[in-house]
């Protein structure tokens, strides 16, 4: 088979690659074209997916490895699972949370026993990232620590509502709950970090900004 120009279109298949939908690349998926198929759906959804997972662990490079687990988890399951809908962004999105929330888990541990150590003395870091990306995984954090004291069902609809730019339904769909529920949750969580912010002096941020809008200096 040989791809058929811009389109991607496999001459005797008649696949045109960017116009299909997620539920026809998913189904290709598990065939012999399954390569083809994944790799549209990566492009498609890998930037929304590496955006939530920085913006749930405010690091870069876990974000990264997060990004790689989910698609992982979905390439292994690409012949098991059917979602709900055209797109496949919220069934990602859900496998993002999964990964996230056991990475974290790992990540305390990790950090107790590393308390229990001898600090090591400084050394310089010559592979260190640039300056801007430090500030942004420094201002990720801050936003991360914002919502400290929200409950793990609240912090994440709130990332898939609000950052992620997810609707109620989709949001429902990710996480596995009733659409209400997702309202509910969401509701909660708005209330409580309007109140943090109407008791601190701290800058206010709008809880529509995406955070990875945020710290790419955009503005939305």
């Amino acid at each position: 088979m040989e791809l058929g120009g811009c389109c991607r279109t496999y001459t005797g298949v008649g696949i045109d690659w960017g116009s299909a939908s997620d539920q026809q690349l998913w189904s290709q998926a598990a065939n012999e074209l399954a390569g083809e198929a994944f790799g549209e759906l990566f492009e498609r959804h890998a930037d929304r997916i590496y955006a939530h997972c920085f913006s749930r662990t405010g690091s870069w490079s876990m974000a990264e490895d997060l990004t790689s687990v989910v698609f992982l988890e979905a390439w292994r399951k690409r012949t098991e699972v059917r979602f709900s809908g055209d797109c496949a962004l919220p069934w990602l999105l859900g496998v993002a949370n999964n990964a996230t929330r056991n990475a974290q888990r790992s990540l305390r541990r990790y950090n107790l026993l590393l308390a229990k150590l001898p600090p090591l003395e400084a050394e310089a870091d010559f592979a260190a990232d640039t300056a801007e990306r430090v500030d942004q995984e420094r201002l990720a954090q801050h936003l991360l620590c914002s919502m400290g004291g929200l409950q793990q069902a609240q912090q994440e609809v709130l990332a898939l509502c609000d950052w992620a730019g997810l609707s109620y339904a989709e949001a429902a769909v990710a996480l596995g709950v009733p659409e209400g529920t997702v309202r509910s949750r969401l509701f909660r969580a708005r209330q409580h970090l309007r109140d943090l912010a109407d008791g601190s002096q701290a800058r206010r941020l709008p809880l529509n900004r995406s955070p990875a809008r945020l710290l790419a200096g955009g503005t939305r």
